[in-house]
């Protein structure tokens, strides 16, 4: 599979978000910051998971054109288990 370079950036933003936050932890920072900066990590890494999985599918569903006798509805059967399981 290809990659996006802003997948890459989203993910490294959030690397950046989990330093933060032990930096936060460190400084004794109160629970409510580092809850609400734990949720946004989440939320990123959610809409991270969901992205990959529907540019997984894109290219997939792109491949099954090419190959007539592979099946679209099995391709899509997978990029929802795969959502599925990244939650």
């Amino acid at each position: 599979m290809t990659y996006r370079k802003e997948q890459l950036n989203r993910l490294r933003r959030v690397e950046g978000q989990m330093r933060g936050v032990l930096r936060m932890i460190e400084e004794e920072k109160s629970c409510r910051e580092v809850v609400a900066q734990l949720s946004a990590i989440r939320n990123a890494i959610d809409r991270s998971a969901a992205i990959l999985v529907a540019d997984n599918l894109k290219e997939c569903l792109q491949e099954a054109q090419n190959h007539p006798d592979d099946s679209a509805d099995h391709l899509v059967d997978e990029a929802v288990q795969l959502l599925v399981k990244s939650r």
